[in-house]
């Protein structure tokens, strides 16, 4: 250490965010944390990308009911498809999982408002029911972000 530098003394915050999270820990709990996570993750994909999306992209007859009914028509369904197949095959590589699980939390919030006002709240917990699961996704895979902004700063 040179004369002019000052170690800096670590605060309780700082400490936090360079703990490990469970779900990388090396311990068993941390490799059953780790399995329930990417489980998680490809459910959730596989929700987004076959039971939301493809109703959509295909326009199912109640895809397209419901689309008209708001008055977005065709170009809304299918940017909404495909927004939710984009996300869904995100949550499935490892240096997109948290900001594709922020993005789709987003998603669902406006899946929410659009269920309270133009459908009178019917299905409107479905929405808020999936932003758990994905608000628990980002948290865990938040160290992925650094790995992206650094993909993206070598690629500028």
């Amino acid at each position: 250490m040179s004369d002019t530098t000052v170690p800096v003394p670590r605060t309780a915050a700082s400490a936090v965010a360079d703990a490990p999270v469970i779900a990388e820990s090396p311990t068993s709990r941390g490799r059953r944390a780790r399995i329930a996570l990417r489980t998680l993750q490809v459910v959730l994909a596989l929700f987004y990308v076959i039971a939301s999306a493809l109703p959509k992209l295909i326009a199912h007859p109640s895809a397209v009911e419901g689309f008209d009914k708001m008055g977005w028509g065709s170009t809304g369904m299918y940017i909404i498809g495909v927004l939710e197949l984009a996300g869904g095959i995100a949550l499935l590589i490892p240096v997109l999982q948290s900001v594709a699980a922020v993005a789709l939390s987003g998603l669902m919030v406006g899946a929410f408002v659009v269920q309270l006002t133009y459908f009178d709240g019917e299905n409107a917990a479905t929405p808020l029911i999936l932003i758990v699961p994905l608000a628990l996704i980002a948290w865990a895979r938040r160290r992925h972000n650094a790995d992206l902004l650094r993909l993206v700063r070598r690629r500028a």
